[in-house]
């Protein structure tokens, strides 16, 4: 008999394609994918990624070569991604949003052979100053005067072809995952075999099985939805994907598919519960809901525990790898501030700017070790991996995460800020995280981001830009006056804006940079 899906999560390797396959010959009729009306069953998948296997053998490209995706969500863009892997070949799914400039400059820094992508990528490519080596595949098959490329379903092998994998090694790459850097190219972070296993490993100890039904509505260029949707394949159940995210369609895909498992970042938890027909909606199907990415408020955990069912987990980490932190914050309603603690078979340190441990709850900079789950590194940056790496006096290797915590005694991290967001101001060290704090706590804030901005007097001062709660009128220097009341007297706010909203990344991270470039108002301090 083959060995139990059990025993197989056992080894410290092992084959995400090889386990679709295994689901396709035991429940081969099993919706593996469903996006709008369209549906993919085991079998269809499994018949599909050997057809993209096979076309790119067919095409050159082989084990250890690499193709790149621009493309909103869909199943072929699934059956793409698994195709590689099964062929050995490296993926580089890009965010179609970025600049036409970042994705040829991605597309290059990867060596990306084809390129697969729609309608929408290949008419903002046209706006392109530099041409696009990589062959098109257009995967909506659009056509005419500026068609994407050739047909995916023309592209593909023929039905019915086979494919007998390579045998790769679990430290060769299985994606290029590119950095949502704001300035310059992102860096392009090779994930391993081994690494992309340990997340399917550890996607079968929190609750993903045959019977999950997984509703994922960010990119799948993002790691965020990575991380979710191959447990969901690999453990046979059944990913539900959105193009684009929108309350009232999440809750309707909710409803009608019984969804068991999501993936959201805390923008998206807001924007669901403030919706109309939240409380309406029947989401009892729910077992687990994850969050990652971005700053989630114990407010906004607190909320989502008490209006819906399931549990609901955090991790805190980085695409790099290095130590996990897992908040079962359905376990641990005393610790919402917090992240969570070290994954199993993880360690989460937290050190000074010599590279010493501080004591527990002082604050210092968090690094994370992992022995499967990190970054092979930097894709042909060697410095910027250098710099990244803190290693113990045993020579283990963590990552460097930028963000400032500190350890409480039952080892778990709160945050307390980015350590390129810290504001120095007057010699003394100020995290916006204790100011925003301050400023959430008044009922008419639904958001708050404090930036430091430049001050002739203290080098820096603190500045906040906040969005006011539904039906709410905030007066700033009103607001001002409430936070700084709550506040020590070197960590008082300078200045007050309310805006109509923060600048996001697309998964959702506020974008400080932008809020300090923005301002331009008269510091107080």
């Amino acid at each position: 008999m083959p060995p139990s899906l059990e025993a197989i999560l056992d080894h410290d390797s092992g084959s995400i394609p090889a386990l679709i396959h295994r689901h396709a010959a035991e429940r081969p009729a099993h919706a593996a994918l469903i996006a709008g009306d369209d549906r993919l069953d085991y079998a269809g998948l499994d018949a599909m990624m050997d057809r993209v296997a096979a076309a790119l053998a067919r095409d050159g490209v082989v084990a250890g070569d690499a193709i790149a995706i621009a493309a909103a969500s869909s199943i072929a863009y699934v059956a793409v991604y698994l195709g590689a892997v099964r062929a050995g070949v490296s993926v580089a799914p890009l965010q179609p949003s970025v600049t036409p400039d970042s994705l040829v400059a991605m597309l290059d820094d990867a060596a990306a052979k084809i390129l697969f992508l729609d309608d929408a990528t290949a008419r903002a490519l046209a706006g392109a100053s530099r041409p696009v080596r990589a062959a098109p595949v257009a995967l909506d098959g659009a056509s005419g005067e500026r068609a994407a490329g050739r047909p995916f379903a023309d592209w593909l092998a023929p039905a019915g072809t086979a494919f007998t994998p390579p045998d790769v090694a679990p430290g060769a790459p299985f994606n290029l995952i590119y950095s949502s850097g704001t300035t310059g190219t992102p860096k392009g972070i090779v994930q391993s075999h081994a690494m992309r296993w340990a997340h399917v490993r550890r996607g079968g100890k929190l609750g993903f099985g045959p019977r999950a039904i997984t509703l994922l509505s960010t990119g799948l260029y993002s790691n965020t939805t990575l991380v979710a949707l191959f447990p969901t394949l690999a453990l046979g159940g059944t990913a539900v994907l959105m193009a684009k995210f929108d309350p009232a369609g999440y809750l309707a895909l909710a409803e009608r598919h019984r969804v068991t498992h999501t993936m959201l970042v805390p923008v998206q938890y807001d924007r669901l519960l403030r919706h109309e027909a939240f409380d309406r909606a029947d989401l009892s199907s729910f077992q687990l809901k994850f969050c990652t990415s971005a700053p989630f408020s114990a407010q906004l955990k607190a909320e989502v525990l008490r209006r819906w069912p399931g549990g609901l987990i955090e991790y805190f980490g980085m695409t790099e790898g290095g130590g996990t932190c897992v908040l079962l914050a359905h376990d641990h309603p005393d610790k919402l501030h917090t992240v969570g603690k070290a994954n199993e078979g993880h360690e989460i340190r937290v050190i000074d700017d010599a590279g010493r441990d501080v004591p527990t709850g002082e604050v210092g900079e968090v690094v994370g070790y992992s022995p499967y789950a990190t970054m092979n590194g930097y894709h042909n940056r060697p410095d910027a991996t250098a710099a990244t790496e803190w290693r113990d006096a045993a020579g283990r290797r963590f990552i460097r995460t930028g963000d400032l915590g500190k350890l409480d005694a039952d080892g778990f991290l709160t945050l307390v800020g980015r350590k390129k967001d810290v504001i120095i101001s007057g010699g003394f060290n100020i995290y916006p995280v204790d100011l925003e704090a301050a400023l959430l706590a008044h009922p008419g804030v639904a958001e708050a981001a404090v930036v430091g901005v430049p001050s002739s007097k203290w080098g820096e001062t603190p500045v906040a830009y906040v969005v006011a709660a539904p039906g709410a009128a905030l007066d700033a220097d009103a607001l001002r006056t409430f936070a700084n009341a709550r506040l020590g007297a070197t960590q008082r706010l300078a200045d007050v804006v309310v805006a109509a909203e923060l600048p996001r990344s697309a998964i959702g991270k506020v974008l400080k940079r932008e809020l300090r470039e923005r301002y331009a108002g008269p510091a107080r301090g």
